[in-house]
């Protein structure tokens, strides 16, 4: 409804000859500003926080005591299931692509043998496994369920102050999507460094998979919170993107007097309201009236326009969503079947979420900003633990009910934020709208590069950014 109603007023002001649309302009700032004292007084009636709840996702029966213990894990192989991969790959059957259609399609299927090429001959997954336990992992049960974790603490250094952080990853991502981003930040010379855990979701990577129905990121926000606390840690800092940006968001209003600061790499807003829609129809013409910088302006609007930038391109990049999001078991067990239907399914999103234009290449400019071992490793992590299918739930369980009557939706965040705009992020939120639901931001930066998947595509300005926001809440 909201994006017709967007529609509707921008066509009925484009209509209008300039001497009307400034008189629409000039009505329409009046009403900004009553719209503005009732959004002040509404926000100071908004809930806190939410109800922290509890639930159980093992097989079976809740027992009458949980298993606490933290274990070690490895990731280990065997000739076996190498050998089964490359039988599967063997018999792959390849469609042609139509001629000069680059990745608009999907992926590209000449660009795919060689990836696949690469897979079965050069790629070393032995290898990659030791470069995985590299970091030391464990894992604990919590819930009923194996919960995964990397747990990196720093070097000793004299003089320099060590914070908790949490790291939380997204779909079609894990753990290994902050190996580049690790070392910047443990291994850091700066007066801070950082004791760093990242969880794998669970249902993704080595996290066992939910038996029941229900868990989204409410119960993984829950999760993580207990597994700090058995880690011994009372606060601490979160940085996520993605599913990990809605998680920390989540943990944040969860329990605030635990989160220190929330710093995050895609940002979230509803898009509701005269408010939004009014910015939406005058932002491009009077950016100042609205809060928009010309910056916000140039993101928002570029030079399609709102509705071909925001909505359009939206809808052309979500059919995954709404797949996921109602019957994830017919698709996944498809690419749960096939290795290379599982390399195309998922790097066909580090492609275009890494940057639009890239669907113009028959590459897919994939090689641009990543290398084919480190997405193969990444796409490994999936088809070795089989947790397509599971992290492909995940959309379900939180799209199962109407969106907009979760708790969460209607609860502020008033923790320290930090928030970082990646440019080619696959929707812009400037600070006038994030300031809807994070009522406390420490530091809102506009990255000169990178997209999506921001601490694998560029780890050292994420790692910058999340470090000068913590610096300034930790002086405040």
């Amino acid at each position: 409804k909201v994006y017709l109603q967007m529609l509707c007023f921008h066509q009925s002001l484009s209509s209008l000859d300039p001497t009307q649309q400034q008189q629409l302009l000039v009505a329409g700032s009046s009403v900004a500003v009553l719209l503005t004292c009732y959004y002040w007084v509404y926000q100071g009636t908004k809930t806190k926080r939410i109800p922290i709840g509890d639930g159980w996702w093992g097989a079976g029966e809740k027992p009458q005591s949980e298993d606490e213990k933290v274990f070690p894990f490895q990731v280990q192989t065997s000739d076996e299931e190498i050998q089964d991969l490359y039988d599967r790959i063997d018999r792959t059957r390849y469609t042609e692509p139509l001629e000069d259609t680059g990745f608009q399609y999907g992926f590209n299927s000449t660009y795919l043998k060689k990836v696949v090429s690469h897979w079965r001959h050069q790629f070393n997954w032995k290898k990659q496994i030791a470069i995985l336990n590299k970091y030391p992992q464990f894992k604990t049960n919590i819930e009923g369920l194996d919960v995964h974790f990397i747990h990196v603490r720093p070097p000793h250094r004299e003089g320099q102050r060590v914070l908790p952080l949490m790291l939380v990853h997204g779909w079609p991502g894990s753990v290994y999507e902050f190996y580049r981003i690790l070392p910047l930040l443990t291994n850091s010379l700066d007066s801070l460094a950082f004791e760093v855990i990242c969880p794998s979701i669970p249902g993704y990577g080595f996290s066992e998979a939910p038996h029941k129905q229900g868990f989204d990121t409410l119960a993984a926000a829950r999760v993580f919170h207990k597994l700090m606390e058995r880690l011994g840690f009372s606060d601490y800092y979160l940085q996520g993107g993605d599913w990990g940006a809605i998680i920390t968001t989540n943990m944040a209003q969860m329990k605030p007097e635990c989160v220190k600061g929330l710093h995050l790499n895609m940002l979230t807003n509803n898009m509701r309201g005269f408010g939004v829609l009014f910015s939406i129809l005058i932002g491009r013409y009077l950016p100042w009236l609205v809060g928009f910088t010309r910056e916000d302006v140039r993101r928002l609007f570029g030079s399609v326009g709102f509705m071909e930038k925001n909505i359009y391109e939206i809808i052309r990049e979500t059919g995954y969503l709404h797949i996921q999001g109602t019957k994830p078991d017919s698709a996944g067990c498809g690419v749960n079947d096939s290795p290379v239907g599982l390399a195309a399914y998922i790097l066909e999103k580090f492609s275009t979420w890494t940057d639009f234009n890239n669907r113009d290449l028959e590459d897919g400019g994939l090689e641009r900003k990543f290398t084919l071992d480190d997405l193969l490793t990444n796409i490994m992590i999936y088809w070795t633990t089989g947790s397509i299918v599971s992290s492909m739930r995940f959309y379900k369980e939180n799209l199962k009910t109407n969106i907009d009557n979760r708790l969460d939706n209607h609860t502020g965040v008033y923790v320290p934020t930090g928030l970082a705009a990646f440019p080619n992020e696959v929707r812009h939120v400037p600070q006038s709208w994030a300031r809807d639901r994070f009522r406390n931001i420490y530091s809102y930066s506009y990255m000169p590069r990178g997209g999506h998947f921001a601490a694998f595509e560029e780890p050292q300005l994420l790692a910058d950014d999340l470090l000068q926001f913590v610096k300034k809440v930790e002086k405040l």
